[in-house]
């Protein structure tokens, strides 16, 4: 895993990649998986990405538990119980695409209908009304003399706006 820092010179956004490549021809990775993960300077999430490509599969073409628990950590961790559902699709590698709350998962095979595969797990505000949530809602507006780098065991996730959307879910 990269280490947490600016994504270029003069950015605001940080970020932090891991790629591991199980097999490779002489030009390009035949079988690898790639997760970047974006937010801000204090570590607060905005987007999940990953790319899986040429993915191991079993008897029956489902997604190797080993990266299938990639996004179940992915999805639980960040306790939006709402996808959960879109595990199962995951598993059997069906496009799946879901909205819920200002927070938006994808899981889509690449287009030209090989085995390559994106995810992505983010949060965008694009209604009036999930707008004016966000802003009464956050941080800055209730929790003013709260320094958030001091919240500990949270995942906390926040927009462009750097509105908190989720921290501590109970199981």
């Amino acid at each position: 895993m990269s280490e947490w820092k600016a994504a270029s010179m003069r950015n605001r956004n940080y970020e932090c990649y891991f790629q591991r490549i199980y097999e490779r021809d002489e030009a390009r990775p035949l079988s690898s998986t790639f997760l970047k993960v974006r937010g801000n300077e204090m570590g607060d999430i905005v987007e999940i990405r990953a790319r899986i490509i040429g993915p191991t599969t079993d008897d029956e073409g489902r997604l190797a538990p080993a990266i299938l628990r990639m996004f179940e950590i992915i999805v639980k961790q960040a306790c939006w119980r709402d996808f959960e559902d879109s595990l199962m699709s995951i598993q059997n590698l069906r496009n799946v695409e879901e909205e819920r709350f200002g927070a938006y998962l994808s899981f889509m095979r690449e287009a030209d209908g090989g085995s390559n595969f994106d995810f992505v797990l983010g949060l965008k505000a694009t209604s009036a009304s999930q707008v004016r949530t966000k802003t009464y809602f956050s941080p800055e507006r209730w929790l003013t003399g709260t320094d958030r780098r001091n919240v500990s065991g949270n995942v906390i996730l926040t927009d462009r706006w750097r509105t908190s959307t989720s921290a501590n879910c109970a199981n």
